[in-house]
């Protein structure tokens, strides 16, 4: 009898998982965690999309990278096809959404908006029609208002004045859609990560700051954010699934620290030297002008933006008290974060 109800709760417990964004750097160390964990994974990918970078990813934390790897189902799909997210969606019971566009370049805000805001509506449509058991959502800090100098908390009023950048603007509109959606009956939960540290592509999110950081640095900027590593990311977004908590946000966040200090772990980490020279907001209003100019003439990459120069000058306090309290979660310090990432960001150079 005993073995029978625990073979009836073993199987009970076999969701099928539907990840969107599977091969970014939250989703592939989700789909990392959900793999080891045994879980039931689908993951619905664009035609063409690098499912290599997963690999990759799985192999910094295991010598097996290719045995979990295998027990991921890959769907070829898209966030905007709503037939080919309603195929990925039949026989899911939980669904993880890692899915957006991440750009801070001018030129991509209206495609942004329209994506992000676009696939998560679709997404949540299908979960609602699927009578799906409950999703998940990752969004932003930057979905969340902006005090500076104040504790920013889940609370804190969207202000369309100071929000001012097509991701902020994104990011906030996609969680309306999921809070409509759980009016409706769909139960929910949103992370709001602040800036996420961890390894994956170098050139892309957060790794670009190791690759930048490694070609050497001269200034830092005045202002300050949060960090989080991206393994605590993972491990919130499946505690939340797993707890009973729903239609609630939480920042994940590890700690508040200032861009210098940050910067001058990664130089350290790196062994490069440590940025000595201040830029303010003069120098910084000057310098996005003229790479702009510069990207314009040479056709290359506008590295530094407008959003970019001016939240550089903010100092944004964010309060991780929320989910401290809901998981009694530890987070790892940002030191040892930026001390892992960049040893993978230095192997993989030796390697390549």
């Amino acid at each position: 009898m005993y073995c029978f109800v625990f073979s009836y709760k073993f199987v009970f417990r076999r969701f099928m998982i539907l990840v969107t964004g599977g091969t970014g750097l939250v989703g592939s160390h989700l789909l990392f965690d959900l793999v080891r964990k045994n879980e039931r994974v689908r993951v619905l990918r664009r035609k063409g999309s690098n499912v290599d970078e997963v690999r990759k990813i799985f192999s910094y934390y295991t010598d097996q990278p290719d045995e979990l790897f295998s027990k991921i189902e890959w769907k070829d799909g898209d966030l905007l096809d709503v037939f080919s997210l309603s195929e990925a969606m039949e026989g899911i019971t939980r669904v993880y959404h890692c899915a957006a566009i991440v750009s801070l370049s001018p030129k991509d805000g209206d495609k942004m908006i329209f994506n992000n805001v676009t696939g998560t509506a679709n997404m949540v449509n299908a979960a609602l029609q699927k009578k799906i058991q409950k999703l998940c959502h990752i969004s932003s800090i930057a979905a969340l208002g902006i005090e500076s100098g104040k504790d920013i908390s889940e609370e804190t009023y969207w202000n369309e004045k100071t929000n001012f950048s097509a991701y902020a603007i994104s990011k906030y509109l996609s969680e309306n859609e999921v809070w409509r959606a759980s009016q409706e009956g769909l139960p929910v939960v949103i992370v709001n990560p602040s800036i996420i540290i961890g390894p994956g592509n170098w050139k892309r999110s957060s790794g670009d700051i190791f690759n930048v950081a490694n070609k050497g640095l001269s200034w830092y900027t005045s202002g300050g954010i949060a960090y989080v590593d991206v393994r605590d990311v993972a491990k919130a977004m499946w505690l939340l699934m797993e707890s009973e908590i729903r239609n609630e946000r939480f920042i994940v966040s590890s700690e508040n620290m200032q861009y210098k200090n940050f910067i001058g772990m990664i130089c350290a980490g790196l062994g490069k030297s440590i940025p000595s020279k201040k830029a303010g907001s003069l120098m910084l209003e000057f310098a996005w002008r003229a790479d702009k100019m510069r990207s314009r003439l040479g056709g290359s990459r506008h590295l530094l933006t407008k959003e970019i120069a001016r939240y550089a000058t903010m100092n944004l306090v964010y309060s991780n008290k929320k989910i401290q309290e809901a998981l009694s979660f530890d987070f790892i310090p940002v030191a040892k974060s930026v001390a892992d990432t960049s040893n993978h960001f230095l192997a993989d150079k030796k390697s390549s």
